[in-house]
């Protein structure tokens, strides 16, 4: 099991929960009753996601990470892909029952996208925007039948894994500083969008301050913890600061999420999804989030 764990970066799936959070809020409307399963959609994707990427990487890993549950012989690559599929499955089954035929529309493309970045599209140049796309419509699965409200949502966490995507490509052998900067860049970017969309009413009404207050302290967690590994790997983009970097970034869709919650009032979300950070960080000691 531990393997299994390690193959699809089991804790690491506390980072995608608070996607269809964020676009619930954004959209206004709740996850209740049945709607609850849709986070557990998210995870079921994210999980396949990293089991195929393995599948799909192996041969390279071999060489650049042979401790890795493929080439270490800990788990074999039929079955790594049978996970793939299951999750897959799942994550498709979880989306239909938690949000009907609207969820379904945007879970398809969903899992399309997450088999044809995995197979086709990285290591390309539109890898980062394949990956981009997949949390983007991650999001927007939060807000079933109401995507146009969440688009801004989307935007905000789909410019924040370009950065941190386009960036883990040198985790092995280093960075170019401008893929560095483009990712600080993105980390900006993201924290605008955040902080910045448009709002339902009730700024100034009662909730209007706790409302603000959130915002403000979950976007500056977010920016201090992503931007300040970024930035390092700015001014040194050695392999060991590009790990770090897109550990962070990794984690930081956390707070991210939580600044979109709280932005659209959604409060008391946001404050649970932040409280999986410091569980997020404490297990990623275990297996790593990359």
């Amino acid at each position: 099991m531990n393997a299994y764990a390690e193959l699809v970066r089991a804790p690491a799936a506390l980072s995608v929960v608070g996607d269809t959070v964020a676009g619930a809020a954004a959209a206004n409307v709740p996850l209740r009753g049945r709607r609850r399963l849709l986070p557990l959609a998210s995870v079921a994707f994210y999980w396949a996601g990293m089991a195929l990427n393995d599948w799909a990487d192996r041969d390279l890993d071999a060489v650049e990470r042979p401790e890795r549950p493929i080439p270490s012989g800990r788990v074999s690559a039929r079955a790594a892909l049978s996970t793939g599929i299951a999750l897959t499955g799942a994550g498709l089954a979880l989306a239909r029952i938690g949000g009907g035929a609207r969820a379904w529309r945007t879970s398809v493309p969903l899992a399309a996208c997450l088999w044809a970045y995995d197979t086709r599209v990285k290591g390309t140049v539109l890898g980062p925007v394949g990956m981009a796309a997949c949390r983007a419509l991650d999001v927007l699965l939060g807000a079933s039948g109401r995507e146009r409200a969440a688009v801004a949502a989307a935007g905000a966490l789909g410019v924040h894994t370009l950065g941190v995507t386009a960036l883990s490509a040198g985790e092995v052998h280093g960075a170019d500083r401008r893929v560095a900067g483009g990712a600080l860049t993105a980390t900006v970017t993201a924290v605008s969008v955040a902080t910045t969309v448009p709002k339902r009413g009730g700024e100034g009404q009662a909730g209007g301050g706790p409302r603000r207050a959130a915002t403000a302290l979950f976007s500056a967690t977010y920016a201090a913890s992503v931007g300040g590994a970024q930035y390092a790997a700015l001014r040194k983009p050695s392999a060991q600061r590009v790990r770090a970097a897109t550990g962070a970034g990794i984690h930081g869709m956390v707070p991210l999420q939580a600044t979109i919650a709280a932005r659209h009032g959604a409060v008391r979300a946001a404050t649970v999804l932040i409280t999986a950070l410091p569980l997020a960080r404490r297990l990623a000691r275990k297996v790593s989030p990359t």
